[in-house]
């Protein structure tokens, strides 16, 4: 049985449905891109947290600032920056003077000559370290002059 259509008005039409175009979407997402971007600059954050290895070093760091001379520089401590982490690190005894004129200090590695390291310090006196076997940790620079130029960061005296 069939349900007569009793109304005066005629049926209401469906319109399609409004679609949305591929450059109003290329768009949105280039807007959200940029705003993100200048964000990110305007408004920086810091991560102010040691990780696990570092809270240990750090316990045990001490300021090259506190050491008043040669003589007390102690064994198995840490000296120079330990908020950073460095990537390069070596094993040797210091020496005074630099290797062709780079660097204010050496490493005397084991392997003679060939192994040898320029340093420099930006955050240390090397003066207090000489003749000490010491574990440095630094960043390496770019030099002409010698196969390895490091800055260094972090000593930490074994002998």
């Amino acid at each position: 049985m069939d349900i007569p259509n009793l109304s005066t008005t005629p049926p209401a039409t469906i319109k399609p449905s409004v679609t949305i175009k591929p450059l109003v979407i290329i768009i949105f997402i280039f807007s959200g891109i940029f705003v993100g971007f200048w964000l990110s600059r305007l408004l920086p954050t810091t991560n102010n947290q040691l990780s696990s290895s570092d809270s240990v070093t750090s316990e045990k760091a001490i300021s090259a600032d506190t050491i008043s001379g040669k003589e007390n520089v102690e064994i198995n401590k840490l000296y120079g920056n330990t908020q950073k982490t460095f990537k390069d690190s070596a094993l040797g005894v210091i020496k005074k003077g630099g290797i062709n004129g780079e660097g204010t200090h050496y490493l005397e590695r084991e392997g003679g000559v060939t192994q040898r390291a320029a340093l420099t310090s930006s955050t240390l006196d090397l003066d207090l370290f000489v003749d000490r076997q010491v574990e440095i940790h630094g960043e390496t620079n770019s030099s002409t002059k010698t196969s390895w130029f490091l800055d260094v960061g972090s000593i930490k005296v074994l002998q």
